[in-house]
């Protein structure tokens, strides 16, 4: 079988290039281009001080249709003023006359240092060379995928294949991220970025009813250190290149959960790539009193220094874990809770329980750590994905625009 690539879904052609934002000579220019008017739908930052390409792309979005998507990396254009309007707005002409297409269908895409304006000679030449070398093959989508990436130690990639009606339907997904990862994304209105493609026929009417469930349960439920960004956006494709209509609800729901798939593998990867990380760290909390109060007490947990410190350096520090989630405002009774740490219980019912400290120490060295809370308190769960916290995690925050 074929290995996949993000380009592997017909009806996308993409390219990067490296023009001159970037200090290292490293690509910070995409494009991607769409073969026919694509139904879409995308998702941003909710946070108040967003990026002139937020506030561009939200416009752009709205009739949930794009012919392609243009991005740079290295600078954030936020905080930039009517200039950086202006400049989100240039991005997309640029790209717009170099696809053949409306401006207002195409998306544009910005990550970097924020309060500096774009360098629009270099970004000019860049989209128009990157635009001028697009392609199907893997190499295009590496260098594409390059050209998004800031603190990033790796790229990111994800897939899922699935039959609809005897035909293989195809879902791709890349996406950045490794520092300033606290998303809380919604329909419109160091970042995540995530960029999502199918060859799949279906509609942007039912685009946006799958879509944002498989965000809230990916993007939306990893944290590295809770700081949303200016710029997070999260933005899906669909060419209908395959000739296969997702059309019934078993096959909504079949491609529903396909997408999910991928999206949580892009969500558990920059969790990975956290800055400084050496491990994950999965927490599970469950039988909440209510859907937010599980939400609550698993996103205060992931987002305790003192427990992330606690998973950096292998210490099953169990109280610092159960007080974050009896700090944080919603239902929680610890003499009805217990706690485990990868499979073994340390706190039961209000009291430590038995446990071998230097055995569980070792179980936490391990890449991926499991933090599994029961409330014993109602019905509903929530997990989140994040990492440790290490001495390089503070090395690169206060070296990074210096």
């Amino acid at each position: 079988m074929k290995a996949l690539h993000f380009l592997s879904p017909r009806g996308f052609r993409a390219g990067g290039v490296y023009s001159g934002i970037k200090s290292r000579r490293v690509n910070d220019v995409g494009v991607l281009a769409c073969d026919a008017p694509t139904p879409a739908v995308a998702a941003f930052t909710t946070n108040k001080v967003f990026a002139a390409p937020i506030a561009v792309g939200r416009k752009h979005i709205a009739g949930g249709k794009l012919c392609g998507l243009v991005i740079n990396s290295g600078n954030a254009n936020a905080c930039t003023g009517q200039q950086g309007l202006n400049d989100a707005q240039e991005m997309c002409r640029i790209a717009g006359a170099a696809l053949r297409c409306p401006p207002a269908r195409v998306l544009p895409g910005s990550t970097g240092i924020i309060g500096h304006t774009l360098p629009m000679e270099k970004l000019r030449r860049g989209i128009v060379e990157a635009a001028m070398n697009l392609g199907t093959t893997s190499e295009h989508s590496t260098a594409f995928n390059d050209a998004i990436l800031t603190t990033d130690t790796r790229r990111k990639f994800a897939a899922a294949q699935l039959k609809l009606g005897g035909k293989v339907v195809t879902i791709t997904g890349i996406c950045k991220g490794a520092g300033m990862i606290g998303p809380r994304l919604a329909l419109p209105q160091a970042t995540m970025l995530a960029y999502l493609l199918t060859d799949a026929s279906i509609s942007s009417a039912q685009l946006r009813r799958v879509f944002m469930p498989a965000v809230n349960k990916s993007f939306n439920a990893v944290t590295i250190d809770d700081h949303m960004s200016t710029n997070d956006t999260a933005v899906l494709l669909a060419s209908g290149a395959s000739g296969v209509k997702v059309g019934s609800s078993s096959e909504v729901r079949r491609f529903s959960d396909a997408l999910t798939e991928v999206c949580q593998s892009l969500a558990e990867q920059i969790a990975a790539d956290g800055e400084g990380a050496t491990k994950t760290v999965r927490i599970d909390v469950i039988r909440g009193k209510t859907d937010r109060a599980a939400e609550t007490i698993a996103r205060a947990i992931a987002n305790s220094p003192l427990v992330k410190c606690a998973m950096h350096g292998n210490d099953p520090n169990w109280g610092r874990i159960v007080s974050a989630a009896g700090m944080c405002g919603v239902p929680f009774d610890p003499d009805r809770a217990t706690l485990s740490l990868q499979g073994v219980e340390v706190f039961r019912k209000g009291r430590p329980a038995a446990f071998d400290p230097e055995t569980v120490s070792e179980l936490l060295g391990a890449k991926q750590v499991i933090v599994r809370l029961d409330c014993g308190s109602g019905k509903s769960s929530h997990t989140l994905w994040t990492c440790d916290m290490s001495e390089e995690y503070v090395s690169i925050n206060a070296d990074y625009h210096t």
